[in-house]
Parts: C-alpha cells; sequence; structure tokens
C-alpha cells in the first residue's frame, strides 16, 4: 500500500489532514505550504507518480540564486494535501498551523526519475508566487546521519532577485489570501476539499437538517439518460472468489462488516430499502436520514452500507446487530460506494468511475454519518493482504469501466479474510450458566431443498442476544426434526428444534472432513435475507491441523466477556488458533494468573501465582529452587495446560523472562511503554522505535508487541547467560537514558503525579518474580483484546493497542506469510555486562 509511512505518522480521528492514498495521476502540480509547528518553516511539494514528493524547507524557498536554502527530505504525501489549509491539532504530529502559501505547476528540464535518483533535480515553477529556474541538490550525508538533506536554489533567471525577501512580501496564503495568524485565531476551520465556498475553507457549523442544498448544473458522463426515477433497483452482488483479480481493468474496496442498503432521496424525503427491497427507513435514527436530506441534490439512489465502527475504526456487524436491538442510533455511519440515479438521470449505463465520481462530489467530506467508500488502484491482491493484516472482512473488486448490474453477473468479484457467511437456524441448546438463554444454534443450509446439519454454534452471543434469541426462537419450536439429515446421538443432544425461518450470520475456520463448522463464531441475525435463499457459499477447505485438548469444559457457553460474547468454549477456540505462535512464550515459564470466574464484570477477581482448590490437574506445579519451603509456582507444558486455564476462568497470562529450565538467567527483556493521559499514540510509536535503535545499538535485537491496554511492550530475546541483577541494571539503564535525554517525553520513575503528557518506560518487569503479559494472552478489560506481536513495518496509526482482539487475531494469523516475531529466540545474544 502507498504512503505507510505519511498515515502510520498521523491518527486521522484526531487530524483533520486527509488520508488520502495515492493517485493515478501523472499530473505535475506544486504546493508550498507555510506551517507554523514546533518552528516555522515551508514544506515544498512535487507531484510524482501518484503522490506529493515533500522536503521541509527550514528558512522557506529565496529567489536569491546565492541563497542555498536547506531542504529536509520528509516522507511522501497524498496529492489530497495540496489542499490542506487549517489546525493540526496540538499533540499530534507536525502540529501547528497551515496555509498553501504558493501552487502551480513545474516542469523538470530533463528525466524527472533519473534526475530524482541522482540527487539533482533542475525545474521550471509557474506559481502564483514562485516562477522561472530551480535545482533541488541532495547533500552527502555524514556517517550515521538518518535525515536526507537537500539544497533548495533558485535559478540564476529573469525571476531571479538579489534584494528584498519574498516571504514577508507575500506572507499570505495563495489559496483563501488570509494569513497565518487569521487561521489560528479561527480553530473551527478546518480542510475541506470539497468545500463549495470557492477557498476550500469549511467552518465547523451545525449542518442542515432534512432541507437540502441547491442541486448545480452537471456534466453528466457518458451513459446517463434521463428517465423517470425507477422503482427498488435490484442490486448488484459479488461473486465469491479465493482472489481478487489481477489486471488492472479492476479496482478495490475495503469489504464492509454491516447491511447493504439502498437509500432513495426524492425532494428531501429518505428512505433506506434492504437488498430484497424491505423498507427499514425508522431503523437507523434521524442523523443519518438528516445527512442523506442535505446533500444538494432533488432525487437519487445511492447503494452503499451502513455500519457501526469499534473504536479501532474497523466495522463490525457484531456491534450493528447490538446497537439495532438496544435501539441505539448514535454510532451508525453510512459508506456509500455507488450512484444509481441523480436528479432525473439513470446513471446504470454509466462506468463505474463515472458514477464514484459523480457520488464523490456529493458526499460532504467532514460528515461523521455519511462517508464516501474511496477505492485502490493497487493490486488487488496487495489490497487483500493489507486488509487481512488488519483483520477486516475483505475486498470487494469491481471492474471500473463497467455499467451497474443487478444480480451476480461477475463484474464485482468479493475476496474474504475468512470464511463468512449466513446459515439457518434449526434448532438451539439453552444456556447452562444463564436463564432464559440460548447457549448454542444448531446451523444449517439449504441444498437441492434440503436443510443440511452443519453443527453447532457455541460463541458470539453477547448477553443481550443469547437472550434475544432465546425469546425469538421459543415461540417457533417444534417436535419434529428441523433438518433433513439424520443427526447422531451426540448432535441431537439436549437440542430443541425450532421452525427454520431466522437467519444467522457466521464466521468460521474452516469446514470439517464431515462437513461441519469447525471453530465458528456467531456474528449477528440477518433480517435482511430469507432462509430459504440460504445456500453453501463458501468453497471446502484444507484446514490447518489445530490442537486439542483431553480437558473438558464446563459450562462452556458461560460468558467471560458480555458485550463482545466471547465464551468459555470461544476462549478456547482462540488459544487453539494462536497456540502454535504462542507456546514458546508461556510453556515451562512460572505464570502469574488473573483469574474471573464470573467474567470481567463479575465481582471474583483473583491474582494468583499459587494453587488454588480445586485446580485441574494440568495446570503443574513446581517448587521456586530459591524458596524451597515456600508454596509452590504453576506452570503448563502444554496445550492441555492453556485449555485448563480457560476452564479456570484464568482471562490473563503473565509469565516470567525465564524458564523453569534456567531460573536464574532470563531469556528476555520487557520493556513496557506506558503512555499518560494525552500522550498521542504516534508518541508511543516513536518511543518504541527509539528504544529499537538503543537497543541495536547494544547489539541485541527489538521485537514489539502491543499490550492490550494502552502502550506497547519493546521485547529482547537473550541468551540466558546473565542473572536478573545485571538484567534489570540494562533495563533501568535504557530507562533512564531515555528520560534523561528526553525528560519532557519520557519518564523512568513509577510517579503517577508527573506522568501527565509523558511516557512511563517502565523497566520493572525485569526483576526475578516480575511478569508482563504474555504475548497473545487476552486481556480481562471490555473488548477482550489481545497482547499481539507485530512486525516493526506493522506499527503504524491504524493499529492502537488494544486493536486486536479474540474475534479478530486469527483472521490476521491465517493472512500472515509466517510468525510475527519469526527468528525470535534465534537472534537471542548474551547480554554483555558494561559499566554504566
Amino acid at each position: 500500500m502507498a504512503l505507510e509511512t505519511y498515515q502510520a505518522k498521523r491518527n486521522f480521528k484526531l487530524t483533520p489532514e486527509p488520508r488520502g492514498q495515492k493517485g493515478r495521476s501523472s499530473g505535475n502540480s506544486f504546493v508550498i505550504q507555510k506551517h507554523d509547528a514546533t518552528r516555522l518553516h515551508y514544506d515544498f511539494r512535487l507531484e510524482m507518480d501518484g503522490v506529493l514528493k515533500s522536503w521541509a524547507v527550514t528558512k522557506g524557498p529565496s529567489l536569491n540564486p546565492e541563497d542555498k536554502r536547506l531542504a529536509v527530505h520528509v516522507e511522501d504525501h497524498p496529492l489530497s494535501y495540496g489542499d490542506f489549509e487549517g489546525i493540526i491539532p496540538k499533540g499530534q504530529y507536525g502540529g501547528g498551523t497551515v496555509i498553501v502559501w504558493d501552487r502551480g505547476t513545474w516542469t523538470p528540464h530533463s528525466d524527472a526519475h533519473k534526475a530524482y535518483r541522482k540527487g539533482h533535480m533542475e525545474f521550471e515553477l509557474d506559481g502564483e508566487k514562485l516562477k522561472g529556474r530551480w535545482h533541488l541538490v541532495r547533500m552527502h550525508g555524514r556517517p550515521g546521519e538518518k535525515r536526507e538533506n537537500w539544497l533548495l536554489i533558485k535559478g540564476d533567471d529573469a525571476e531571479a532577485r538579489h534584494d528584498g525577501d519574498i516571504l514577508d512580501e507575500r506572507p499570505e496564503s495563495a489559496k483563501t489570501g488570509r494569513q497565518l495568524e487569521e487561521v489560528a485565531d479561527n480553530p473551527e476551520a478546518t480542510w475541506n476539499s470539497k468545500a463549495k465556498n470557492g477557498k476550500g475553507i469549511a467552518v465547523k457549523r451545525p449542518a442542515p437538517k432534512a432541507k437540502a442544498a441547491a442541486p448545480r448544473e452537471r456534466d453528466w458522463p457518458k451513459g446517463a439518460r434521463k428517465t423517470a426515477m425507477p422503482d427498488f433497483i435490484e442490486p448488484a452482488l459479488a461473486k465469491l472468489k479465493p482472489k481478487p483479480p489481477a489486471d488492472d481493468r479492476w479496482i478495490h474496496e475495503i469489504k464492509f462488516d454491516g447491511y447493504r442498503l439502498q437509500v432513495r432521496i426524492r425532494d428531501g424525503e429518505v428512505r433506506m430499502l434492504t437488498r430484497s427491497g424491505l423498507d427499514w427507513t425508522p431503523k437507523f435514527g434521524k442523523d443519518v436520514l438528516d445527512a442523506f436530506a442535505a446533500l444538494p441534490v432533488r432525487s437519487a439512489v445511492i447503494d452503499g452500507e451502513i455500519v457501526v465502527e469499534r473504536d479501532t475504526g474497523a466495522s463490525d456487524f457484531s456491534a450493528l446487530q447490538q446497537d439495532l436491538s438496544q435501539g441505539r442510533d448514535d454510532r451508525f455511519v453510512f459508506y456509500a460506494f455507488d450512484l444509481l440515479y441523480l436528479d432525473g438521470h439513470s446513471l446504470l449505463n454509466a462506468t463505474l468511475l463515472d458514477r464514484k465520481h459523480l457520488l464523490e462530489t456529493l458526499i460532504p467530506g467532514d460528515d461523521d454519518k455519511l462517508r464516501y467508500s474511496a477505492h485502490f488502484n493497487e493490486s488487488g491482491g496487495l489490497v487483500l493482504d493489507h486488509a487481512c493484516r488488519l483483520s477486516l472482512e475483505g475486498v470487494i473488486s469491481k471492474l471500473r469501466d463497467s455499467k451497474y448490474t443487478s444480480g451476480r453477473k461477475g463484474e464485482w468479484i468479493k475476496s474474504k479474510c475468512s470464511h463468512r457467511q449466513e446459515f439457518v437456524i434449526g434448532g438451539y441448546v439453552p444456556s447452562t450458566s444463564m436463564k432464559n438463554a440460548i447457549g448454542s444454534l444448531a446451523m444449517g443450509y439449504y441444498q437441492n431443498g434440503e436443510l443440511r446439519h452443519v453443527g453447532r454454534v457455541g460463541t458470539g452471543y453477547t448477553v443481550a442476544t443469547a437472550q434475544m434469541l432465546h425469546e425469538k426462537l421459543s415461540r417457533l419450536t417444534q417436535s419434529e426434526n428441523s433438518f433433513d439429515d439424520k443427526l447422531t446421538s451426540e448432535e441431537r443432544r439436549g437440542l430443541i428444534y425450532v421452525k427454520p425461518q431466522l437467519v444467522g450470520e457466521v464466521e468460521f475456520r474452516a469446514w470439517s472432513a464431515d462437513g461441519n463448522l469447525r471453530h465458528a463464531a456467531f456474528r449477528g441475525l440477518r433480517e435482511d435475507k430469507p432462509a430459504k435463499d440460504v445456500t453453501r457459499e463458501t468453497e471446502k477447505t484444507t484446514a490447518r491441523a489445530l490442537p486439542k485438548s483431553a480437558v473438558a469444559l464446563t459450562h462452556p457457553d458461560r460468558i467471560y466477556w458480555p458485550d463482545e460474547g466471547v465464551t468459555k468454549e470461544g476462549l478456547a477456540n482462540y488459544y487453539a488458533q494462536v497456540w502454535r505462535f504462542m507456546a514458546p512464550y508461556v510453556v515451562n515459564r512460572p505464570l502469574a494468573l488473573l483469574r474471573l470466574p464470573d467474567g470481567i464484570e463479575g465481582r471474583q477477581r483473583f491474582f494468583q501465582k499459587h494453587a488454588w482448590k480445586g485446580m485441574n490437574p494440568h495446570i503443574g506445579e513446581i517448587t521456586d529452587p530459591k524458596d524451597k519451603q515456600g508454596e509452590k509456582l504453576l506452570r503448563i507444558t502444554d496445550f492441555d495446560g492453556v485449555v485448563a486455564l480457560v476452564q479456570s476462568a484464568v482471562l490473563e497470562i503473565h509469565p516470567w523472562g525465564a524458564t523453569t529450565d534456567n531460573w536464574e538467567k532470563p531469556d528476555m527483556i520487557t520493556m513496557d511503554l506506558d503512555p499518560g493521559e494525552e500522550v498521542a499514540w504516534e508518541n508511543v510509536i516513536a518511543a518504541a522505535c527509539e528504544l529499537k535503535e538503543r537497543l541495536e545499538a547494544e547489539g541485541l535485537a527489538a521485537f514489539v508487541k502491543t499490550t492490550g491496554g494502552k502502550g506497547l511492550h519493546v521485547v529482547t530475546p537473550l541468551a540466558p547467560k546473565a542473572g536478573w541483577l545485571e538484567v534489570k541494571g540494562f533495563a533501568k539503564w535504557l530507562a533512564d537514558s531515555m528520560s534523561a535525554d528526553d525528560p519532557q517525553r519520557y519518564l523512568a520513575t513509577a510517579t503517577k503525579a508527573k506522568r501527565q503528557g509523558r511516557i512511563f518506560i517502565d523497566y520493572l518487569r525485569n526483576g526475578r518474580g516480575n511478569t508482563a503479559v504474555a504475548p497473545y494472552s487476552t486481556r480481562a478489560r471490555p473488548g477482550a483484546a489481545v497482547s499481539m506481536p507485530l512486525e516493526w513495518d506493522e506499527l503504524t496509526a491504524d493499529i492502537g493497542p488494544a486493536y486486536f482482539t479474540v474475534d479478530n487475531t486469527p483472521t490476521r494469523l491465517d493472512a500472515l506469510p509466517r510468525d510475527p516475531w519469526d527468528g525470535f529466540f534465534a537472534a537471542a545474544k548474551p547480554l554483555e555486562t558494561k559499566k554504566r
């Protein structure tokens, strides 16, 4: 994907800067932005290869050829950044005021790509302030210097001047005529690439409700034709394929995890129809309807998807279902991805890109309820890989020049990151841990008119969902078998049959050899699809062999995370899927365990290092060689051990940094980066990268993982040679040195009063008997987050500390070509003791 560095440095929930994407443009625009950040400078940007190549010019450009102005090469910016004028919030990367000081076009004197690689670019500028010949010359860096320094020099031509200063003479914006101070004094001013006031500045005011803006004259694309607004248009549907198409005739969009809706607007009245034509207008509240009513159209038909986004920014069908069942409407967001009809014109015969371009002009850039679904021009495989590593649902690929064709015709292709489809509910088993709630569902699909049984789904139900399903299904019970298969005695055990009328969406890892679902989780009811239309959608797959346990789970439907619907069975399934990655970090290590027998909302909460009454025998006890008379410590030796922890309601696993084979010689260092209030996530990432550099300077390797809480862990493998005192002393030196070098950002002491705005570098987890949460361990907090190992290039603003969860982690791991901590123990080196 393009622009990773740019996007990694910014939190787009907090900054008004455009997220952007690499364009296909072969244009030649340039822009210079005056940027009052930590210190005033000018950002010089040239359009190349669909991005803006960027340099920070500390003193700004000069028209005097004798002035050689330092230009530090920085990350590429998206083309849309060329319009940005506004305020980047304090605490965000580059926080400060920005105006468009100059803009125009540039023309290279020779091959721009060769000149750029060579490090000497000569070009003409035709801007509103800067014109004529200019040079950018790369300097030879000093050894160890990381930044790439260039010089910006005016060519000696008719536009050159030896007197005066263009920066003082022309301080205003070339776009709006405003000066920095005027923008800074108006904190409500934000960038809006689609602002209609001609200046690109949108001032946040209450959006108009119910009354639409006046439509404007349009340039209708080829294929548009005048006609009356049609009745319901049968939607275009996507065919499922294992991979996206590869050639450049296709564009690719992120697949949303919500309800497909057709929105119909006529004279300010809005209706929202499902893919089968059901009117669901009242379900989604007033705000979304008002956003559509305010669009500058007389009439329109818009195709898209309504979603609820978790705090991570990913759409979540379970959360959507939860909000619908609770009557909550404040989190709904509509992503518009196609335009079928507009102001008396049918667009069904226009090309997809023409329809999307027209749609994009309608959607306001700053509406938090209505958003345009952008697309990617990169390789479909690359887009899918990126989506899956982020645990998104998948990718929709569409022929860029296609007309809008109803039905499943092959011009839209969907490629999924995990197996997911609708199944018919044919029965349920009551919960063993709650009254008036379901514990699992028996599911099936239709084949040649017969309902085929595919097994039970026993996790993914919130408390409210389990009770709602029980209420609905209790009214549909019947005595005869709902399935056309003859069920085994085990499949019939405890099962109450129901009329096969309800449809549920299920995520699962694979099909078993006998045609049942493996490791399946319920994601919500699909009220927009009739049961008789449910057929097997996903192909047979060869499932990775997962470990099996001899440990029996009592009350497998007990819910540990009520809002996420993660049950005891669901937690055991999760550990089965991550065990091949997790085992080296928890097996044969002394453990500290957090047990919550009633789940995260229960009153019972035990932090235990020693045995308890009724402890499962697969959780082992071991004597601490330095405390032979004391209570024995705990460890596990295999997968049965971790399932025994699940059975015992262990929701967090905290191992020592040493194994029971070598108690006194740690084999890893864990540095915990714990941000205080108001610390931007990008600053935590920067701290982790700085730790990595310092560790590597000491000849050690560094690996990174999220904590599932607020921060990051930087973990270093060690050859077990040094003792606890040496290892803890080294960790303390690391923390102290970072704090001493930058006391405004880092803190090496645990004083809470001093943490505001700073990152506490916690080295105390490296003493004997101290622990840190294990890689892949769950956290006993809302969200069911896990501590996730990452490759360093994955450490971006897209992935926050609690991004990965019990639900989405298996999807990510299945998409990875290798273990994100591949080679961890092979990289271990002994800690060299030095006088520090």
